[in-house]
């Protein structure tokens, strides 16, 4: 049996998170496809992934990312582009270590922000990207219940950052990978005939 992700080093956990989510890539054959997010299709999972980190690490350290292709036209290519770049920090101990300032989140390595953010990210949106695509959804179990434990925990917090959809109704047999798609504010069902 594999080890949990909560047992893996920083750069190896995202590592497989990313491996994960890019087999869900090569396995999506309609882009146009809706999704669990009401606004987006498949590649616009994509385009949310491989926009918003380079804006944030760029704003609070010496980071820069190489622009990559807009997913809206090749949403491969845009999570290549991404996740190479994302990996090749995480595994440059020198990138990893800088610092990172923000008034929201404080001084922290740069590693700890791509953990702690975009790692979760990428982890959370496959389960929208494989739903909308008909693929395995299926999640790391021991991570899900330590994210449901520690989102939960700060709930006000996270609901006030307007990041997430309201709570949503979870079905009495439901499983904690289900709880926590309903606490995202996702319909732990949905299908793309729902």
């Amino acid at each position: 049996m594999s080890e949990s992700l909560h047992d893996l080093t920083i750069a190896e956990r995202y590592r497989r998170v990313a491996a994960e989510f890019g087999e869900t890539v090569a396995g999506v054959s309609e882009w146009g496809a809706p999704t669990p997010v009401a606004e987006w299709q498949a590649r616009d999972v994509v385009g949310h992934l491989s926009t918003w980190l380079p804006g944030m690490l760029g704003g609070g350290a010496a980071i820069t990312f190489a622009p990559v292709p807009d997913a809206a036209d090749d949403p491969v290519g845009a999570w290549q582009g991404i996740n190479t770049q994302v990996q090749g920090i995480l595994d440059d101990p020198e990138r990893a270590q800088l610092l990172h300032s923000n008034p929201h989140t404080g001084e922290n390595p740069v590693e700890q922000v791509i953990d702690q953010y975009f790692t979760v990210d990428v982890f959370l949106h496959r389960w929208d990207l494989a739903r909308a695509s008909g693929q395995d959804d299926r999640l790391d179990p021991a991570w899900v219940g330590q994210l449901l434990s520690g989102m939960t925990s700060v709930a006000d917090m996270i609901r006030g950052s307007g990041q997430f959809g309201e709570q949503r109704p979870v079905p009495a047999d439901a499983t904690e990978q289900e709880h926590l798609m309903a606490f995202l504010g996702r319909d732990p069902r949905w299908s793309p005939t729902t």
